[in-house]
């Protein structure tokens, strides 16, 4: 018998991570750290794209293994934060785009009951993503490499990413954005970062992917209106679990929001919208957004979405639609004062988004 072959370490660190023993995977994940920081500080150093993707099969299957939803949060923030110990942004980037690449690849393999502790996995690698960013002072190059692979890993038409990293995706973005970035990002700043968005939204073929990034990133930027943050805050945050609420208040307990110029962001899409390229579909339902952004920038709050048969009076005829028009200091006195046209208005305006209630935005707008 010959001598036994040596494998590469990416090869023997995957396998030890996707180990059956969870003492061997959590052995690997702290190898594997301390691997990462030691090969990339080398000047000749770094990983090729083959190797990383095969670090992920086992970082995959390490999260695959976890059983136990915190010991599964755990794990999921700790190859999440692997990020950081890459010492060069090309080897970050890299990590990035082949852990979005592995997920495309597995994510038909995966079933039902492990569905959310991969959710979670792209939910926090996102989130570390951005930091990464952040610690970068958002600086515009790479703030447009990290888009332009995101774009190309998840968003594009030609990409691989199923249907249900699409919508997950484009779910978290602004969430995951508001917790890293809110207290900093300027309005420009958050218009760059939504251009891929725009652009996807005007060309894509996908129903799904139009309908999914028109709610999941523009209606939820309408509802980032003029109102102020302790309205908002108070309103859309009844809407979400309340693990998902962490992050959302500064320590004297207001709210923090992302800073959106809505009349920049209608004429963004407006642009995007009206190139003889748009598809008909696509044009509609921009349009529908673009108006909202644009009776918001004059201080106008929107109309909710209700079907034409919630207008019609019993006695006969049409009830006419109206728009009202508050100033912020008037708005702020009826909702200290607990006015219930305004408080109800405004819980409805997020809550019709998902639930489409008609009746209950009838009883308490008509």
């Amino acid at each position: 018998m010959g001598p036994r072959v040596k494998l590469p370490p990416e090869i023997q660190l995957a396998q030890r991570l996707a180990g059956n023993e969870q003492v061997t995977r959590d052995r690997a994940v702290r190898k594997l750290r301390k691997y990462i920081v030691a090969r990339t500080q080398l000047a000749e150093g770094g990983f090729t794209h083959d190797e990383l993707l095969k670090v992920w099969k086992g970082l995959f299957y390490c999260m695959w293994m976890q059983d136990k939803p915190l010991l599964q949060e755990e794990l999921g923030r700790t190859i999440s934060q692997l990020v950081h110990a890459f010492q060069t942004t090309e080897a970050q980037h890299l990590f990035l785009q082949t852990f979005w690449q592995t997920m495309n690849r597995e994510w038909p393999g995966i079933d039902r009951l492990r569905l959310d502790k991969f959710y979670m996995l792209m939910r926090m690698v996102l989130h570390e993503a951005l930091t990464v960013l952040q610690t970068q002072g958002w600086d515009e190059r790479q703030t447009e490499r990290l888009l332009e692979l995101l774009t190309t890993e998840i968003l594009h038409p030609d990409s691989e990413a199923p249907n249900g990293v699409k919508s997950h995706f484009i779910e978290i973005f602004l969430e995951e954005l508001t917790k890293v970035g809110a207290h900093e990002l300027t309005a420009d700043q958050n218009l760059r970062l939504i251009g891929p968005f725009c652009t996807i939204a005007a060309q894509t073929q996908d129903s799904l992917v139009l309908h999914n990034i028109a709610q999941g990133i523009f209606e939820t930027i309408a509802c980032l209106s003029p109102w102020g943050p302790s309205v908002l805050g108070s309103v859309c945050r009844t809407q979400r679990p309340l693990d998902q609420q962490a992050g959302d208040d500064d320590e004297d307990g207001t709210s923090t929001v992302l800073q959106f110029d809505y009349k920049a962001v209608a004429d963004r899409l407006f642009e995007m919208a009206s190139r003889q390229d748009t598809p008909p579909q696509n044009r509609k339902r921009l349009y529908k957004v673009i108006r909202k952004l644009q009776a918001l920038a004059e201080g106008l709050f929107p109309e909710p979405d209700i079907p034409e048969e919630a207008y019609r009076n019993p006695r006969g005829g049409r009830r006419v639609r109206m728009k009202k028009r508050l100033s912020g200091s008037q708005l702020q006195d009826k909702t200290d004062a607990g006015d219930p046209s305004v408080c109800g208005f405004l819980q409805c305006v997020c809550r019709s988004r998902t639930l489409g209630r008609v009746s209950e935005l009838h009883s308490l707008w008509g």
